[in-house]
Parts: C-alpha cells; structure tokens; sequence
C-alpha cells in the first residue's frame, strides 16, 4: 500500500502546535519502519526541499518536492495526485486542510474547532478560511484524526455526519528533550540568553487572543513582587494589547517576552521555571502542559477543551474567565511547602506515562492502513 503525505507543515523551521504534531508525527512514523516497510511505502509531498532535521529518505520513505507558492494544495498538490505516474492508495494530511478533490481516500488532522466558539479572536481571512476548508476536509475524508476526546466531541457536536469516522490520537512528547535530568548548565545559559533572574512562572505558546495572556497578566500583577512572568512564544495575532498592558499595569520590570523559543531552549526554560502556566479559554492538546510536566515542573491549566484530559488529577485547574482563579492557583504553588510541591511534581511524572510520539504514530498508522 502506495500512503501519501502533505508533509508542509512539518517542514518548516520555527515549529509551533501542528507543526510540532507533524513533524513528530513524520520522525516517529519513520522510527517504525521495521515494522511496516515490508507491506507499505510512503511519499512526503512538500514545497519545498526537506530540511536537514527532516527524516531521510529510505527505500520505503520518499519525498517528493514539487515547487511552488501561494496555493500549492490546489495549484500544484491536486494536480500532481491526479495526474502522477505513482499514485498514492490512500492521502493523508496532518492538518485541517485535505486537497478538496482527490482520486483516492483522503484522512486529515483535525487540532481543534476553537474558531467556531470564539470567531471574534480570529482575523476574518483566518477565520473563514479555517470553517470552510475545515468543514469540506471532514465531509470529503474517509477518517478524521482527532488530537483529545475534546477535540472529537466538538467535531462531533457540529458535524454529526462524522461520528462514525472520527479517531482519536493523543499526542507525545520528546523524553530525550523533556526530563528531569536537563543539564544545569543548559538552563544557566537560557536564563542568561532572556535575562532571567530568580523565580519565575512560565507562560509558554503563540501570544494570541485565546492564550488569555491578558487575564494572567492581570492574575500576575498581585503575586509577590519577588517573581518573574516569562511569555514565550511568537507573536500570533491581535497580540498588540497584551505589551500595552503590561505598560499599563507598570510591569514591565517583572514580566519578560522571548518571543519564539528555540527547540533546544525549551526544555531548560522550562526546567528552569517554578510553575508553568497555560490559562486558555480554549486547548485542542496543550502540549507544553505535558512537556513541563515531564520535566518535573508543576503545571496550572485552564478547566476547559482538552487540557483536564490531558494533565488529568496531575495540575492544578482553573476558570480561565475569573482573574482570581488564575491568581489563587498561582499563589498556592508559589506558597507550597517542598512536600506537597514535590507531590505535584509527581503526580505530573506519573500523568506523562500515558503519552509518547510512538504511540501516536502506531495508532495513526492503524486508521492509514485500514
């Protein structure tokens, strides 16, 4: 069996949220070719060549680059799987967006439906572009690879034709990057790279609206002066009030933006951080939740979407909507004594057991080769 992959997404060099899935998801898959290259072939399609942390190619793992700009999926990806001397049996697509017409079965990622729920906190383009093509990829594919439960019954919920084809991945995370054992000297030099001194609470993902920045900035300014709010991430959209707050809110002395983290500075800024954050109003996984928690840092994530599913009875939960429930929790890790701090931490050892990049790539192998 010929399995065809839009394999953009993962080829790309600042990864963030899917793109961190696909990329993942492409190495693991690869990692398991003992396992499935006797019965199946697969072929990346990209835009661009591979770049050099891509997986190689073997005789079982092909790219195949076809150049191009603007709308490759239709300009370029759509032709060349209708008229390509190989033609893949089934096409897979790590994101929401399928080609919308193809000659073989189509599966696609879907990270979730946040857009539907909170439509203001999207840039209009962004915003249709993500309901209509969204819409047709589920419609048009044989299956659809939901990344939580939560995600699943928000498809579900608006799409109820799809009950029957929707699967769901948890995803994973990195071991070998995400530990308890990162290199002291690793996390000296990020704290020195982004001037961090002394404790800090750590907020780590794309500065959008449906982060909640805002509110845990807010949640931040009454928390003991003595520590420090690192936000890192890129800049997503809409994310000019949220540097105007802390203006506003006179922190500019206590709160410090890294903009985008480096993959190999993330696990030390993390392991370097008291307790980490993540207060949206809306998650499809929450990835960086799980890494801190591998890491052995404690972990304060919103009640809502997918993330209670995610760190389980291994975090601590609040109303992303009340400033004080993001302010109590904060300071009651903050205020923890070494015994229960230390049971925190355990619990989020324990949690992260459930999850590896193997085994999301053994269960998205299974729904591609049915």
């Amino acid at each position: 069996m010929l399995i065809g992959i839009d394999g953009n997404e993962a080829n790309v060099e600042n990864r963030v949220g899917v793109n961190v899935y696909a990329f993942e998801l492409l190495r693991s898959i690869w990692r398991l070719q003992k396992e499935w290259s006797s019965r199946h072939k697969l072929i990346v399609y990209l835009k661009n060549p591979p770049l050099r942390d891509m997986p190689a190619e073997t005789e079982s793992f092909k790219y195949n680059v076809i150049p191009a700009k603007g709308l490759w999926i239709i300009t370029k990806l759509m032709p060349a799987l209708f008229r390509g001397t190989t033609r893949p049996h089934v096409f897979f697509t790590p994101s929401h967006y399928v080609p919308p017409f193809a000659p073989m079965p189509r599966i696609c990622s879907i990270m979730d439906l946040g857009y539907l729920e909170f439509s203001e906190q999207f840039r209009k383009t962004d915003y249709w572009q993500l309901k209509l093509w969204s819409a047709w990829s589920i419609l048009v594919s044989k299956a659809v690879i939901a990344i939580s439960n939560s995600t699943k019954q928000d498809i579900v919920r608006h799409y109820p034709f799809a009950a029957g084809k929707v699967h769901v991945t948890h995803l994973g995370y990195d071991e070998k990057r995400f530990n308890t054992k990162i290199n002291k000297e690793d996390v000296r030099r990020v704290r020195q790279k982004y001037t961090i001194v002394g404790d800090y609470i750590l907020f780590l993902s794309a500065l959008k609206p449906s982060k909640n920045v805002e509110g845990l900035i807010k949640a931040f300014a009454s928390i003991s002066a003595s520590n420090k709010l690192v936000i890192a991430g890129k800049k997503g959209w809409l994310y000019s009030s949220i540097f105007e707050l802390v203006k506003e809110l006179e922190l500019e002395n206590r709160v410090i933006f890294t903009d985008y983290v480096a993959e190999k500075d993330k696990g030390p800024l993390i392991s370097g951080a008291k307790v980490f954050i993540l207060p949206s109003f809306w998650e499809g996984f929450g990835l960086d939740a799980l890494n801190a928690m591998a890491c052995g840092i404690p972990v304060v994530v919103s009640r809502v979407g997918s993330l209670p599913e995610v760190v389980a009875n291994a975090a601590i939960l609040v109303d992303p909507y009340k400033i004080e429930s993001i302010k109590e929790a904060l300071s009651k890790v903050l205020s923890m004594n070494k015994i229960e701090y230390n049971k925190l931490v355990a619990k989020g050892l324990s949690r992260v057991k459930n999850f590896s990049w193997e085994k999301t790539a053994r269960q998205t192998l299974e729904i591609l080769f049915k």
